[in-house]
C-alpha cells in the first residue's frame, strides 16, 4: 500500500533522525580475531572494536576524543600494530586537521604522543607501516613555511629519522623489504607525480623530470602514480599509472635501471563499465589486491604478481559481485594469519555494515545490520542513470534520485542539483557521509535530486578529472548550465523551473558562481564552506597547499585577471535568490573568514542570506547533533523557496 504524501507531512525531523540511526562502521582492521574500526556510535567519530565473530564494540578512546573524517586525513586514521600490543591513531581538533600522532594499548587506553618532538608545530599524515619492522613512514607538513618532510619512525623505540623534506610531497610511496633504499615521490598537479630516492644525501631521480628541472617547453609525460610498494625480491617497485591507460593500469620500475618502467598485464579482472584503476595494496608475499572505482561502484580483485613475467593473476573477486555489488568501499584489510579479509560496504540505500570474507573465496559473513531506524527500505531512493552529452559532446557521468512512488507525490517534483566537492573528486552510490543521508532526506521530502560529476570529477581517468585543472568556473560551469536548460526541462517527472542549488568546498564555490552567474536558473542556493574570493582563498590556504593551488587554479601574481574573472566574488552583486551559507568554525581549508564575507557583502547589497556556523567543526559537519541541524536547515530552506 503506497504511503500517501499528506500523510508523511511534518515528519522531517523524524526522517534526519531516521537517516542518521544508522551507525557508521568503517576502515575496519582485522589482527588476531579482532576487528578494529571507525564508528559514530557515540555522536562523533572514534575507535572500536569487536569480535570477528561478532559482539558488542568496545570503545577503545576516552569518550571526549573525536576523530576526524578518513577521506580528509590523508593517509591512515589509525593503524594497529599488533606486534607491539599499540595502535597508533592520528587525531585533531574539532576538525582543524592538524593531526597528531598518538598511540594507545590495543585494548584501549588514553592517548600518548609518539615521537613528539618530531611532530611539535607540524601537520602530520600516518602514509605506511611495514609491521613485520614495526617501521612507520610519515608526512609532516610545516605549518609555517611551504615544506613538507618524508619521516620515519621506529615504532618500538620511537626514534623518528627525517629522510628528506620537499615543497611538493616527499610522500614516501614504497621501500625495499630491508628498508635500505625508500621511494619518495613529488606532485605537482593531478597525475604529474615523479618518484626518486635518497643517496649520500642527494635525490636520485627513479622516475620523471622533478619541475625544478624542467625547461620552459618541455612536455611532461603525466605518470599518473597512485600507489606503489616494493617487490619481495626488493629488486623492484609495483605500481598503478596512467602512462599507457588514461583508466589506469600496472607498471614495473626495476631500481638497477632508474628511468623505465614496463607495463605489466592484468588477467581476470570480470567487470563491465567505464571506471579507472584506484589503487594497489600489499597483501603478503607476491599477493596483492587491485581496486577498481567502475561507474561508482567498487570493485576489488586478489591475485598475485609475477615479477620475472611482468604478470598480474587474479585469483579472486573480493568485493563487486554478490553481497559486495553496487555500492562503495569502506576500507579492505587483510589478516595474513587466517588468510581472511574484512570489509566496510555501503550502497545508496544501505549503510555502511562490516563484512568477514572467509579465506578460499567463501560468501561474506556480515556483523553488522545498520538500517534507516522506522524507514522502510522502499522509500528510499536508488537513484537511475542519468549520464548526458554536454554543450561539447562530452558525456557527463550524472545520477536523478527520484521520491520513491510509494510515498506518493503527484506532479513534476522541484528540483535540488547537488555539486561535489574536490573537484577531482567523484560523487558515488555511499551512504556513508554527508550527501546521500541529504539527498534521501530530500526525496523523501518530495524533491527530485540530480547529482552531475561534471568534468574534472576523478573516476572516469586522468584525462577527465584533469579537464578542470586551470579552468575552475569555466567549462565546468558550462557543463551544469547544460544540464539546467538543456537536459533537465526534458524530463517531465521534474520541475526545472523550481530549482535550488547546493554544494560543498569546491560544490560551494561552483553553487556561488551559478548563483551569481546564472541567477535565471535558481530560485535558492546553499553555499557550503565554499571559495569566494580566489585570491583570498588561497592566501588563507596552509602554506604547504599553496604550490599546488597555484599550479592547479592559478598563480595569485602571473594570473590575476583570470582568478579575478572567475571569483564569486567578482560576480555576486548578481545573486538574487535566498542564499544559506554553511560553515566550520575550524576549517583550515576553506576558513571562516572565507564564507563570513560572501555573508557580510551580500548584506550590505541588501540580499536575503542566511548563515549557519558549527563551532566544533572543520571542513565537514560530522557530530550527530551538528548534523541533525545541517541537514534540517537545508531542507527547511529548499522547502521555504522551491514551493
Amino acid at each position: 500500500m503506497a504511503i500517501v504524501a499528506a500523510e508523511t507531512a511534518g515528519r522531517r525531523a523524524d526522517r534526519i533522525e531516521s537517516l542518521l540511526s544508522a551507525r557508521l562502521f568503517v576502515e575496519p582492521e582485522l589482527r588476531r580475531d579482532r576487528i578494529t574500526f571507525v564508528s559514530n556510535l557515540s555522536g562523533h567519530l572514534s575507535l572500536y572494536a569487536m569480535d570477528a565473530s561478532g559482539g558488542v564494540p568496545e570503545p577503545l578512546l576516552p569518550p571526549q576524543v573525536a576523530l576526524q573524517n578518513p577521506e580528509l586525513v590523508g593517509g591512515e586514521l589509525f593503524h594497529v600494530c599488533a606486534g607491539l600490543g599499540r595502535i597508533v591513531v592520528m587525531m585533531d581538533a574539532d576538525g582543524d586537521e592538524n593531526y597528531v600522532p598518538y598511540t594507545i594499548p590495543i585494548d584501549g587506553g588514553f592517548p600518548e604522543p609518539l615521537a613528539e618532538a618530531a611532530f611539535a608545530g607540524g601537520r602530520s599524515h600516518l602514509v605506511h607501516v611495514d609491521d613485520s619492522a614495526q617501521i612507520a613512514y610519515f608526512n609532516i607538513e610545516s605549518r609555517e613555511e611551504s615544506l613538507m618532510s618524508a619521516v620515519r619512525v621506529d615504532l618500538e623505540s620511537g626514534v623518528a629519522e627525517t629522510l628528506w623534506q620537499s615543497q611538493y610531497g616527499a610522500f614516501v610511496t614504497a621501500w625495499t623489504p630491508d628498508h635500505s633504499r625508500v621511494a619518495i615521490s613529488d606532485g605537482y598537479t593531478l597525475g604529474d607525480v615523479v618518484v626518486y630516492e635518497i643517496v649520500d644525501g642527494e635525490r636520485r631521480m627513479l622516475f620523471g623530470t622533478p619541475a625544478d628541472e624542467r625547461g620552459e617547453s618541455e612536455e611532461t609525460t603525466l605518470t599518473g602514480f597512485r600507489s606503489a610498494y616494493g617487490t619481495a625480491s626488493g629488486a623492484g617497485l609495483l605500481l598503478t599509472t596512467t602512462i599507457w591507460d588514461d583508466a589506469g593500469s600496472l607498471a614495473y620500475l626495476d631500481l638497477g635501471r632508474p628511468g623505465e618502467v614496463a607495463p605489466v598485464t592484468i588477467d581476470g579482472l570480470v567487470h563491465d563499465g567505464a571506471g579507472e584503476l584506484e589503487g594497489l595494496d600489499h597483501l603478503a608475499g607476491d599477493d596483492y589486491s587491485l581496486t577498481y572505482n567502475i561507474d561508482g561502484c567498487s570493485w576489488v580483485y586478489a591475485g598475485s604478481f609475477d615479477e620475472a613475467a611482468r604478470a598480474f593473476s587474479v585469483d579472486r573477486v573480493v568485493v563487486g559481485e554478490g553481497a559486495l555489488s553496487g555500492g562503495v568501499l569502506h576500507g579492505l584489510d587483510y589478516d595474513v594469519e587466517s588468510k581472511r579479509f574484512v570489509a566496510s560496504f555501503c550502497t545508496a540505500t544501505t549503510p555502511t555494515q562490516v563484512h568477514v570474507l572467509p579465506s578460499g573465496g567463501a560468501a561474506p559473513t556480515p556483523l553488522t545490520r545498520e538500517r534507516a531506524l522506522g524507514l522502510a527500505p522502499e522509500l528510499l531512493a536508488p537513484g537511475e542513470d542519468a549520464s548526458f552529452e554536454s554543450h561539447d559532446g562530452l558525456r557527463v557521468s550524472a545520477r536523478l534520485y527520484l521520491p520513491s512512488p510509494e510515498l506518493g507525490f503527484a506532479g513534476p517534483r522541484p528540483l535540488v542539483y547537488y555539486i561535489h566537492g574536490g573537484p577531482q573528486s567523484q560523487e558515488r552510490p555511499d551512504f556513508a557521509w554527508f550527501s546521500m543521508p541529504l539527498i534521501q532526506i530530500l526525496t523523501l521530502e518530495g524533491f527530485a535530486v540530480f547529482v552531475p560529476n561534471a568534468r574534472g570529477s576523478s573516476g572516469y581517468g586522468l584525462d577527465y578529472a584533469k579537464r578542470v585543472d586551470r579552468d575552475w568556473g569555466g567549462l565546468d560551469r558550462l557543463d551544469h548550465v547544460h544540464a539546467m536548460t538543456e537536459v533537465l526541462p526534458l524530463d517531465e517527472r521534474v520541475d526545472a523551473s523550481r530549482a535550488g542549488v547546493v554544494g560543498r568546498s569546491y560544490g560551494g564555490y561552483m553553487t556561488l558562481t551559478l548563483a551569481a552567474r546564472h541567477p535565471e536558473l535558481w530560485r535558492a542556493a546553499v553555499d557550503m564552506f565554499g571559495p569566494y574570493d580566489l585570491f583570498t582563498f588561497m592566501d588563507r590556504l596552509p602554506e604547504t597547499w599553496k604550490p599546488y593551488f597555484a599550479l592547479a587554479v592559478g598563480d595569485p601574481e602571473k594570473d590575476r585577471d583570470f582568478l579575478v574573472e572567475r571569483s564569486p566574488k567578482t560576480h555576486i552583486e548578481h545573486i538574487a535568490c535566498p542564499l544559506l551559507v554553511i560553515q566550520g568554525q575550524n576549517d583550515p581549508r576553506v576558513v571562516e573568514r572565507e564564507s563570513r564575507d560572501v555573508v557580510e557583502h551580500l548584506r550590505t547589497l541588501g540580499r536575503d542570506v542566511d548563515y549557519l556556523v558549527f563551532q566544533d567543526e572543520g571542513h565537514d559537519v560530522l557530530k550527530l547533533g551538528n548534523r541533525v541541524r545541517c541537514y534540517e536547515s537545508i531542507v527547511g530552506f529548499f522547502e521555504q523557496h522551491l514551493s
